[in-house]
């Protein structure tokens, strides 16, 4: 039986996001699903290593969900999995992992429960056999050795497989079903890697500078200092602080303090005009 999680390496597995839908490249509707995701993510010490927004074209959702399994990534996919002709995702989980697709007991066990209590609600029987319930059945169809998502909202699952290396969890688009059910997988699965409280930023706003002129400050803080990242996050038209550079440094508390104090002891020889410092936790 395959796991709902990745197996440990050596490396803290990266975390992806794979946004599916041509309503999403066609402007239709905007993407919600990137700034929750980097919300759950951020209340728990983690981030988002990468995003990838595919169309319904099941020949790029096989290749792009093949990438994701091979990689030492955890990974939510959003959207497609419905029953509808538009929907592909569940048909290519199937092909990128190269099983089978059944109808999963539990799964096939919620809809039912689901389907029975839509007929209570509506004051009519409820009939089985009925061919639109056979057919929400297929909304239970998952690869093989795939491990359900619990739906609070309307009880229809999503799932997780385990790829090679990566593992891929499958939520529907729809942000009130997807948000808890992306929640209740990084609660479930992934409370070992939370860092609460271990990552910190600390950054200073900086007035006339072009990236180029601290382009080799930026390098040297990186290679002198393990475990921590530069970044440099220019704007031309603020409502502040106008034209400006937001230059810092990232990491872990204790290897951030340090390499900050040196940014700002190699910021001095310029003379540039500073404004604000900034600390985010």
């Amino acid at each position: 039986m395959t796991q709902a999680h990745p197996p440990a390496t050596n490396a803290r597995p990266e975390i992806g996001l794979i946004i599916v839908g041509d309503e999403i490249l066609s402007g239709k509707r905007a993407d919600k699903h990137m700034p929750k995701l980097i919300e759950l993510l951020s209340a728990r010490g983690l981030s988002l290593d990468w995003a990838d927004y595919v169309g319904d074209s099941p020949e790029r959702i096989t290749r792009t969900l093949a990438r994701a399994f091979e990689s030492n990534s955890v990974v939510f996919s959003c959207g497609g999995i419905g029953a509808t002709p538009d929907d592909h995702t569940r048909q290519c989980a199937a092909k990128a992992l190269g099983v089978d697709l059944s109808l999963h007991p539990e799964a096939a066990a919620l809809i039912r429960e689901r389907m029975q209590d839509v007929a209570k609600e509506q004051g009519v029987p409820y009939d089985p056999e009925r061919d639109d319930n056979v057919h929400r059945l297929n909304m239970g169809v998952f690869p093989v050795g795939a491990h359900i998502i619990p739906n609070p909202y309307n009880k229809i699952a999503g799932f997780s497989c385990q790829g090679p290396v990566g593992a891929v969890h499958f939520v529907p688009g729809f942000p009130v079903m997807a948000w808890p059910m992306m929640e209740w997988v990084l609660d479930t699965h992934y409370a070992h890697l939370f860092q609460q409280g271990a990552w910190v930023e600390q950054s200073i706003i900086i007035y006339g500078s072009m990236e180029a002129t601290i382009t080799p400050l930026m390098e040297t803080l990186e290679r002198d200092f393990e475990g921590i990242k530069v970044f440099s996050l220019p704007s031309v038209d603020h409502p502040e602080h106008g034209r400006h550079i937001e230059l810092g440094v990232k990491g872990a508390p204790e290897k951030v303090a340090p390499a900050y104090a040196a940014m700002l002891a190699g910021l001095q020889p310029f003379g540039f005009k500073f404004g604000p410092e900034l600390v985010r936790k």
